[in-house]
């Protein structure tokens, strides 16, 4: 039988016909399966810019609650309680909501972000005992001045909440952690003193502040 006949024969053969179309099919699907991982790897490589903040940062608390303050409709969220018991018995509790792990999305000058926490419950932080969190913030484009003003504002929106207290802070591993809630400043003429001794321990701490080399050059800080 010619070649050409042969092929005439597989051609009318159904069986071979619908295998045929169905390897077809499915190359075309396998195709564009990876047509579309590619072309997403090199949106997000050329049109998209992150930033990702890990939980030992200083700005991460700072970047939770500045999300919480801007994502007013998100329903997940976790609760991060502060707990305090002065010398006379009182107990103060405060309690902050912050977003809890998952991805969140926040409309911020004009452009969609995409926040997305991690908890890696594998990972713990030895030096805190905490699980290994991040916080990744995604936006449209290149420009990386909108992750600058976020860091700012939470900065500021952090500094804000502490203008005028006192933040106490406590030994946590090889690092100090604020302890509690800031306090409220306790005037000076308020604390009861011998004579003297009060205008003696301000002019010793003004004097520190301003001439930190004496001090330095002394091995006293």
């Amino acid at each position: 039988m010619p070649f050409s006949d042969f092929v005439l024969a597989l051609k009318d053969n159904p069986y071979f016909g619908a295998g045929f179309g169905l390897v077809g099919v499915g190359t075309a699907l396998a195709l564009a399966r990876k047509g579309a991982q590619f072309g997403m790897v090199a949106f997000r490589r050329h049109c998209m810019i992150t930033l990702e903040v890990t939980s030992r940062d200083k700005s991460y608390h700072w970047l939770l609650n500045w999300i919480t303050h801007h994502a007013k409709r998100t329903q997940h969220l976790s609760v991060e309680t502060s707990y305090l018991q002065h010398e006379s018995g009182r107990i103060s509790t405060t309690f902050d909501f912050v977003p809890s792990p998952g991805n969140h999305f926040i409309w911020y000058k004009s452009k969609w972000l995409r926040v997305e926490r991690n908890r890696e419950k594998q990972m713990i932080d030895l030096h805190t005992g905490t699980p290994w969190e991040t916080v990744t913030l995604t936006s449209l484009g290149s420009n990386r001045q909108v992750f600058f003003d976020i860091l700012r504002e939470a900065k500021d929106l952090a500094l804000k909440q502490q203008e005028g207290k006192t933040v106490m802070y406590t030994a946590m591993g090889a690092e100090w952690r604020p302890f509690g809630f800031p306090r409220r400043r306790r005037p000076l003429d308020s604390v009861v003193l011998d004579k003297g001794i009060s205008e003696n321990i301000v002019r010793d701490v003004k004097d520190f502040i301003g001439n930190p080399k004496w001090y330095t050059d002394r091995g006293k800080t």
